[in-house]
Parts: C-alpha cells; sequence; structure tokens
C-alpha cells in the first residue's frame, strides 16, 4: 500500500526490501514553482495539505508519559515512510512512468522533479490518448497510481 491507500505493483515493491542506509546523501531533485496568488505560497494550494495541529487537553502524568511515547513512535514511522518514498522518487527521475489518473485515464512520461510539498510532478513527453505533450505538471491529486520499471 503506497501513502494514499492504493496497492502498489510489483515494479516498486523493491523499496520495501531495500535498506534505506546510504553511504552518501543523494539530493532529490526539486521544482521551485513560481509564487501563488498570495504572494507567499508556491504552486496551486496557498492553503497547503498539511494537517492541522490537535488542540491540547488536559491530561494526567501517566496517561500523558504513554501518549508522548506513543506519539513518538509514531512519528518514526511516519519518517520512515516518508524517506521511503522520498527515495521512490529519486529512484524515478529520468525514468518512464505509467500513471493511472481518475476516470482511468492511463498517461505515461519521463519523471523529471516534484515541487517542495510533492503536490505536483514535473514530467517529459508526456503521452496522453489524445496526443504528446513536451512537458507538463501533473497534480498529485489527480494520480491514483503510478509504476515504473528498474
Amino acid at each position: 500500500m503506497d501513502s494514499r491507500g492504493h496497492s502498489r505493483s510489483r515494479e516498486s515493491a523493491w523499496t520495501m526490501q531495500t535498506p534505506l542506509t546510504s553511504p552518501v546523501p543523494v539530493p532529490v531533485p526539486v521544482l521551485r514553482l513560481p509564487r501563488g496568488p498570495d504572494g507567499l505560497s508556491r504552486g496551486f494550494a496557498p492553503d497547503g495539505r498539511r494537517a492541522l495541529l490537535k488542540p491540547e487537553v488536559p491530561e494526567t502524568l501517566e496517561s500523558s508519559l504513554v501518549h508522548e511515547c506513543q506519539e513518538s513512535q509514531e512519528q518514526q514511522a511516519r519518517a520512515n515512510l516518508r524517506e521511503r518514498y522520498l527515495r521512490s522518487l529519486l529512484a524515478m527521475v529520468g525514468r518512464q512512468v505509467s500513471f493511472t489518473l481518475h476516470e482511468g485515464v492511463h498517461v505515461t512520461a519521463h519523471f523529471g522533479a516534484t515541487d517542495v510539498d510533492v503536490a505536483n510532478f514535473y514530467v517529459l513527453q508526456l503521452q496522453t490518448p489524445i496526443g504528446v505533450q513536451a512537458e507538463a505538471l501533473l497534480r498529485c491529486s489527480d494520480i491514483i497510481a503510478y509504476t515504473f520499471k528498474l
């Protein structure tokens, strides 16, 4: 399952079995989008897609410690999943990727980069049912699944 609850194909299943350690940090290509209409944001979502913070509720000391331990474990799990996802994006750079979009539309393209919030994918030679687009931005919210060969 990916971060959105969709099943993955065998082609990208290797990331689940590959160790995440790397001797040299490798930068993930990032596309800087122009400033949004409000002048502060970048790209198409000025309010962002970040989760809202939970309101503080008074707790006892014991329940507070249990809660902090659980939050720490959850945060570590999220960090591991995020790192795997970013490594999969890095593995896609320059490769042909098949995307499944809403309404069952299938397109293929060469992956180029993503924006800072991973809200858009920059692709080259986008092959759509009606033709080829030299360059395009795909909104991640429109993508149901994607696969690529290693």
